[in-house]
């Protein structure tokens, strides 16, 4: 009885644990991730493929922020046709979202009201930026705001390479 005990604690411990999301790293597969828009539509990261994607953390009160997101907004709008999704996620010590709602109004970007995955500011500094490439790898991950040469250098040659082909369902053998 006792070796039954030790056996099933651990494992009903190992079962009950959350699962810990693993640290982007560029170069790797980009970790999953669950956002929830503004307007309370929800999205996985990995639902995304075959799309280039930007998740942009900014603060209200960071003036390098205010300089990046209408730069990220226009730069969106002139590349989503080509495959360009941006995200806008504002990190907890900004103003309340009700307030943000005039600009969310106006912004092409999608504002995040939630990210739940293992993305965050980078060394708690705004704006980060982290570029998902088409076929899901973390390709950039920085603390900094882009300018409009940095996002040419970094998304033009993304946004160039074609999308993965999308993986086909197993055939059934022949009856």
């Amino acid at each position: 009885m006792m070796a039954i005990i030790r056996w099933i604690v651990p494992a009903l411990m190992a079962c009950s644990a959350p699962a810990i999301a693993k640290a982007p790293v560029v170069g790797q597969p980009a970790p999953d991730a669950m956002m929830t828009t503004v307007k309370s539509q929800y999205l996985k990261l990995s639902e995304l493929r075959g799309q280039v994607v930007v998740i942009n953390f900014w603060a209200t009160w960071c003036v390098p922020c205010r300089a990046e997101l209408p730069l990220l907004d226009e730069y969106y709008r002139a590349q989503e046709k080509h495959g360009l999704r941006v995200f806008a996620a504002t990190t907890e010590d900004s103003i309340p979202e009700y307030k943000l709602r005039k600009l969310f109004d106006v912004l092409a970007i999608t504002p995040l009201r939630r990210l739940r995955g293992p993305y965050e500011p980078i060394d708690g500094a705004v704006p980060t930026n982290f570029i998902i490439d088409r076929a899901g790898r973390l390709r950039y991950a920085k603390a900094g705001a882009f300018s409009l040469d940095d996002l040419n250098r970094e998304l033009v040659p993304l946004l160039q390479e074609p999308a993965p082909p999308l993986l086909q369902p197993a055939q059934s053998p022949p009856k």
